[in-house]
């Protein structure tokens, strides 16, 4: 019997259109265009501007567009998942939100949050809902306001995110494309090196957290750069020996836009030429869930039916994993 797979069928997106470049940046705190990049690797980055407007603005506009691309009915689609970690509000959901606001009515969805890992996994839940047979057409949406939970006088933190969403649709196949394999990977040590201190159930919001800054992001970043880089790189690596794919079997890797020297260090590993990478941190900075599928985004028309893709991530949590797929499109031709 034929095994059911979910292909990816289409790719919305959305970013702001008011760009905070390093120049601007660094008339706010003390650093500089050099710094940065010498740093992360980031020229510029999007940032959501206007009162009342949270990650489902975002992910309205990435689900509109990824509708009208795919020729998808709202009423058509049967799940939507939402990969946040800035929701518009505790609750309800934000997948919930966006659903409201494109007129989705006949799914059911909700949010995910594994930090930076949140898009791939939600991916791999989303394609768990097609591979029951149950479902035929799965929303996953990656929208994040990172400038909400930003400290711009913080200049450790600051140059690093971005907004954005991203959304793709996935639907069921019987041909040799679509997502293939995961590796995914929670270990929750990591949660002290990278997280948001006030907000949640153990110390809610009050003039005391607000004064102290802390619903803003901690990072200890030589902590999370040292473990981004070696899960990010054994992960990949261990999803390529697994299917025996060499450098000239794989056609793109698509890593997490958190640090160029990341990035770089990854690819190092895998031996693979910085060809084979798809890199857009320059532009975009660190959106969180939506940097993967925003590399998918950019390089759609690129992309052909069949070609091997190694999707790889580390985020919060610590959180961390790889998703081979298929493609299941000629670009060109959308």
């Amino acid at each position: 019997m034929a095994t059911i797979r979910a292909k990816i069928t289409g790719v919305g997106a959305f970013v702001p259109e008011y760009i905070l470049n390093n120049q601007e940046l660094s008339k706010m705190v003390d650093t500089s265009d050099e710094w940065i990049m010498t740093r992360i690797g980031i020229k510029e980055r999007r940032i959501l501007k206007g009162e009342g407007k949270g990650s489902s603005y975002l992910g309205e506009k990435a689900v509109t567009q990824l509708l009208k691309k795919t020729g998808t009915l709202p009423e058509e689609v049967d799940v939507l998942l939402c990969a946040t970690v800035t929701p518009d509000v505790k609750f309800p959901a934000t997948a919930n939100i966006i659903s409201d606001k494109v007129g989705i009515k006949n799914a059911f969805g909700y949010d995910i949050n594994a930090g930076c890992s949140s898009f791939l996994f939600a991916l791999s839940t989303g394609a768990k809902y097609i591979q029951s047979g149950q479902y035929k057409k799965v929303v996953i949406v990656g929208a994040e306001k990172m400038s909400s939970i930003v400290d711009y006088t913080n200049r450790n933190v600051c140059p690093i995110f971005g907004d954005g969403a991203v959304a793709v649709l996935l639907e069921p196949t019987m041909e040799d494309v679509g997502i293939v394999d995961e590796i995914l990977h929670t270990d929750g040590f990591g949660r002290k090196y990278l997280h948001q201190v006030a907000g949640g159930s153990i110390k809610s919001a009050s003039h005391e957290t607000v004064d102290a800054k802390e619903h803003y992001i901690f990072q200890d970043g030589k902590t999370v750069f040292k473990y981004a880089v070696s899960d990010m790189a054994d992960v990949s690596v261990e999803m390529m020996k697994k299917h025996n794919l060499s450098k000239s079997d794989l056609n793109w890797f698509v890593p997490h836009q958190a640090n160029m020297r990341i990035i770089e260090a990854v690819a190092k590993r895998m031996c693979i030429d910085k060809e084979q990478v798809m890199i857009n941190i320059q532009k975009y900075g660190n959106t969180t869930s939506a940097t993967i599928p925003l590399c998918l985004y950019d390089w759609e028309k690129m992309l052909k039916k069949g070609d091997n893709l190694i999707l790889s991530t580390f985020g919060a949590g610590f959180t961390w994993g790889a998703i081979y797929l298929k493609w299941a499109y000629d670009g060109n031709n959308i």
